[in-house]
Order: structure tokens, then C-alpha cells, then sequence
């Protein structure tokens, strides 16, 4: 194992294996509190050094519950908020001015119907960003909006682009907000759960729009969400995010079937799987932290089942536990005294323990327990 700087704990590692276009490098944003008159000046930790690289034609996934961070990450890559500390870098460099910055990075948000003017038609939505960056070619403007409308699958395109926003699906208006940031063309697409308002039966058909994009145009696509089922059938590599920090990172199939923190098997637990025929595991449940005083050490120790006594007093590195594949987690440090490795004393949780560790694993075979020092280790 390979303990990783947090600085640059993930490595994405998409198909293309190629130089990322764009990466955040310890990227911190805090949100002033508001608290009462002559109280100390607090401020809420939404997003924490966190260190993320998309590579050209690859697919990454942001993963985790509500007040994660996850929203707030893809505004701070789209430069729409102002980071507290970090840096965002397009082809490695500082970035450019705002409006050449977003000819390459465009940002999908979650709900296309309030993100679309409703006092104007679908028409208007995809000629406005070409006049504005010049790029309408005169008299084929019609053109070059059927293409936009063509490349999103919203044929014919004349029918549609005379259409409303009320006149639509969401999933049609999703497809119209996505055909608005290729109008720019755009290499990164920074997508903020651009499926959670949709009806269950079409969101597939937006997923595959997302893949194809990447298939046909070598899209480097962020997908931000709460469904870790979409993201292992989507991305290349998921993240999973934690309280602000990126708490495990890796290929998508490795995290999902061999997850190596325990809030990660916590999210696959809960998540709805037809083939499983247990009720699911939930003992580590509760609620995020109060990230105005977040919790010392590792976020997630008030609410972990293995929690030690190290979890409530460092925040661990990220870990190497195989190739590309990191966890942020003291149960795969190798080298914990007898003291770090003393569990916490904590109620007792009704239901079944998470499950054991996939082989592989450095976690303990022993799920009531961390493992100690001087005992085995695979």
C-alpha cells in the first residue's frame, strides 16, 4: 500500500489515460455563517482541499449524499464561485478569461426547467450563445441550431426549436439545456445531477446522450450525483465525497463491487438492488456533520461502525489499496499503535454489521472491530 499526499490523493485514470484538461489542485471554498450579532465570525467548510483531474474523452463521477459538496465542486469548476483556496487549471495552465474559459467548460444544472427562460422558445436558447461568442454564421444560424437540436436526438429540429419550455418533457428540456452548452463547443461538461429531475423511464435515455457525447465528440464529462447506480453504469471513475473531502476514489467497478471505505459501502447498502435478498445493511447510519464545526479527524467517525480512536483525532491520508483505486480511512494504515487502533466507545446501532471486505481488502475480516496491531494482515 501507498500512502498518498491529499493534495493529490485522485488520479483519474479515465479510457484515454491521457493529460487531463481540466483539474482542481487542493480546491477549498468556505460560505460566510450567518450567526448572531457579536458571535465570532463563522463560516461553513462546503468544500475542502479537494483534488480532482478529468481526462480528455473520460468520464468522472462525483458521489455522495446531500450537502456533500458535490454542487458547490462543479460551480467552483465552472468558475461561477470563487474559490477560498486552490486552484482550477485548464490544460495544466492558470485559466483564461472568463468567456474563453467557458467556450471549453459548460455546466449543466439539475432542474432545465428553471434553467431555461420560459417567455422564450428553444430557438432562442441555442442562438443566444452564438451571437454572444460569436459564433452564429449569418444566414445559417437555422443550421446550426438544427444541428445542436440533431446531436441531442430533438428531431425534427423545426418542430422543436419553435417549441416552450412548458411545451416540453424534462427530459426534452434537459436535452435543450445540454444542446445550449454544446453550442459553444465546449471539451469539458460539467453535468450537476442533470438526471435527478427526470421520471425514471427517460433518464437512461439522458445517460446515453452523455456517453454517446463522449464516445462521438471525446467529451471530458463530470457527472455529479447521488446515485451511485448511475455512476458505476456511467463513469470511468468514481469519487465519493464526503462532507466536502473526497474520501474514495477509483475505477467505477472497483469502487462499486470491492468498496474499501466504510461511508461508501454505507451509499451501496442503501442503494435499491433487486438481486439482493437481505434487507439492506445500514448500521452506520446517521446524519452528515454540522459543517460550520465539522467534526476532528475523519468526518465520518461519528457515524462509522469501525470508528477508532486515531478517526476522531487525524484526518488520514488517502491510501493506495490498488492501482488507481485510494480510501482516505485509518483501517488500511498498517502501522497504528495500540492506542490509535483502541475502538470508540459508542451505543449500541439496531441492524446487521456492514459487510465484510471483499478479498483484497485491507479492512478487517472482523467487522465489529478494527484490526490491531500485530495481527495478521493481507
Amino acid at each position: 500500500m501507498t500512502i498518498i499526499p491529499l493534495d493529490r490523493a485522485h488520479t483519474a485514470n479515465g479510457a484515454s489515460g491521457g493529460r487531463p484538461v481540466l483539474e482542481a489542485r487542493g480546491l477549498t471554498k468556505y460560505f460566510p455563517a450567518h450567526t448572531h450579532r457579536g458571535a465570532r465570525q463563522a463560516v461553513v467548510h462546503a468544500v475542502e482541499d479537494v483534488t480532482l483531474a478529468l481526462p480528455p474523452a473520460g468520464i468522472t463521477a462525483v458521489v455522495g449524499e446531500s450537502g456533500s459538496g458535490k454542487s458547490t465542486l462543479a460551480r467552483l469548476l465552472a468558475q461561477l464561485i470563487k474559490p477560498t483556496a486552490g486552484n482550477v487549471l485548464l490544460d495544466g495552465a492558470a485559466t483564461p478569461g472568463r468567456q474563453r474559459y467557458a467556450r471549453q467548460v459548460q455546466l449543466v444544472l439539475q432542474d432545465p426547467f428553471s434553467s431555461l427562460n420560459p417567455v422564450h422558445n428553444v430557438r432562442y436558447h441555442l442562438a443566444r450563445p452564438l451571437k454572444v461568442h460569436g459564433l452564429a454564421s449569418g444566414g445559417s444560424l437555422d443550421s446550426q441550431i438544427a444541428e445542436l437540436l440533431g446531436r441531442v436526438a430533438l428531431t425534427p429540429a423545426d418542430q422543436f426549436a419553435a417549441k416552450f419550455p412548458h411545451e416540453l418533457s424534462g427530459g426534452q428540456r434537459q436535452r435543450v439545456a445540454i444542446a445550449r452548452a454544446l453550442a459553444m463547443r465546449p471539451r469539458v461538461l460539467l453535468a450537476d445531477e442533470p438526471v435527478s429531475m427526470l421520471d425514471v423511464s427517460i433518464r437512461l435515455g439522458v445517460l446515453n446522450l452523455l456517453a454517446g457525447l463522449r464516445e462521438r465528440e471525446g467529451l471530458a464529462i463530470l457527472y455529479v450525483t447521488h446515485d451511485i447506480a448511475s455512476a458505476r453504469y456511467l463513469a470511468d471513475v468514481i469519487s465519493v465525497m464526503y462532507a466536502g473531502q473526497i474520501i474514495e476514489s477509483g475505477p467505477a467497478a472497483q469502487v462499486t463491487d470491492a468498496p474499501a471505505h466504510p461511508y461508501t459501502q454505507l451509499l451501496l447498502s442503501a442503494a435499491p438492488d433487486p438481486d439482493r435478498a437481505e434487507p439492506p445493511s445500514l448500521r452506520g447510519r446517521g446524519a452528515p456533520p454540522n459543517l460550520i464545526r465539522p467534526p476532528a479527524g475523519c468526518r465520518f467517525h461519528p457515524r462509522c461502525p469501525f470508528a477508532m480512536a486515531v478517526c476522531a483525532e487525524e484526518r488520514p491520508a488517502a491510501i493506495e489499496i490498488a492501482p488507481g483505486h485510494t480510501s482516505a480511512c485509518w483501517l488500511h494504515a498498517m502501522d497504528l499503535t495500540a492506542a490509535q487502533s483502541r475502538p470508540l466507545k459508542e451505543p449500541a446501532r439496531p441492524g446487521p454489521a456492514l459487510k465484510d471486505p471483499a478479498p483484497g481488502d485491507v479492512a478487517p475480516k472482523d467487522t465489529n472491530r478494527p484490526q490491531g496491531p500485530g495481527e495478521e494482515k493481507r
